[in-house]
């Protein structure tokens, strides 16, 4: 800025009267200030300005989930965002792919550059040591570890526990698991949904038909091809996400209309597949702005115990799900 002044021939004030878009200004004198700033391409520092404030906000917020390549964490983005802007806020973005020392790295340069709040989606690592941020903390969709913060989550548990129940119904009892990490909080809790819908009917998991550690849809695919190689495939399948779900279509191929599926989380086009696929549908953009709407509370001083929020699921069958086993035999074929 003084720069600016010098070049223009003004007084720093009158800079920063025009930065600012405040009045008292002589059109003339604003011009020549407006042109000095193109010509040395002056830039306000916001961060600077909000902290020279009487409140010390740099009106900024940082997000880290897992992946933003995952339509799941990317429409969750996009209602923290909406959220922050109807506030004046920006957001950060990171992703940690759930490892817990980038996880650290991302959650120690959002602090360092003063952002007013954060919202985490944990790693399966412990937060144990983000319990001395002064910053306001937030996680969404996973539970921490040793961290006793504000948290919005679903009933994992109980719609996978659904969605198994579903299929057992259906006839099915060579029903596979396909999952994430195992140590990922969500899918520990959609593994025990799996087992809690066999527990209830009186049934034994079988335990070569589970797989976990699938982080990509690739591999979800490379999973899938490999259980149907089996001398007793499944019969049905539970995709843990949505990643896995589209992986698993992937590795069935022309065997998608023999073999049940029901996934966690709807994605883009399921709807329009063949069969169309049963899903157990969260929304992520609730997930995302509840989320948002707690952080902002604790940022203008909300003095709550932490709070946690727990959302419910939704059960959508569209075909895929609706596969009965054993198959009935009509006009003398399967």
């Amino acid at each position: 800025m003084r720069d600016v002044a010098a070049a223009a021939g003004v007084s720093l004030m009158t800079v920063s009267r025009v930065v600012n878009g405040e009045g008292g200004v002589a059109a003339e004198t604003a011009a020549r200030v407006e042109r000095a700033i193109a010509e040395l391409g002056y830039q306000r520092n916001d961060i600077a300005r909000h902290l020279r404030q009487k409140n010390r906000v740099s009106r900024t917020i940082g997000l880290v989930v897992d992946d933003l390549a995952n339509p799941f964490y990317s429409i969750m983005a996009r209602a923290v965002e909406d959220e922050a802007y109807r506030r004046g806020y920006l957001v950060l973005l990171g992703s940690t792919n759930d490892d817990p020392g980038r996880e650290r790295d991302l959650v120690t340069a959002f602090s360092a550059r003063q952002v007013d709040g954060l919202i985490l989606v944990p790693t399966s690592g412990n937060q144990h040591a983000l319990a001395r941020l002064r910053t306001p903390l937030v996680c969404a969709d996973r539970m921490a570890r040793g961290l006793d913060v504000d948290t919005v989550t679903v009933d994992n548990r109980g719609g996978a526990r659904q969605a198994v129940t579903h299929l057992l119904d259906q006839g099915h009892r060579r029903v596979a698991y396909l999952g994430d990490q195992r140590d990922i909080w969500t899918l520990r809790e959609r593994y025990a949904g799996y087992r809690d819908a066999f527990n209830a009917a009186g049934l034994d998991v079988s335990a070569d038909l589970v797989r976990h550690g699938l982080r990509s849809r690739t591999s979800a695919a490379a999973a899938t091809a490999e259980l149907m190689t089996l001398s007793d495939p499944p019969t049905a399948l539970f995709c843990a996400n949505d990643l896995i779900t589209m992986g698993a279509i992937d590795g069935l191929g022309t065997a998608t209309a023999q073999v049940a599926l029901v996934g966690f989380d709807d994605f883009p086009l399921a709807d329009k597949l063949s069969p169309a696929v049963t899903v157990v549908s969260q929304d992520p953009g609730t997930v995302g702005a509840t989320a948002a709407q707690l952080l902002f509370s604790r940022i203008d001083g909300h003095p709550a115990p932490p709070r946690s929020v727990v959302l419910m699921t939704r059960f959508i069958p569209r075909g895929s799900g609706e596969l009965r086993w054993p198959r009935r035999v009509t006009s003398g074929r399967t």
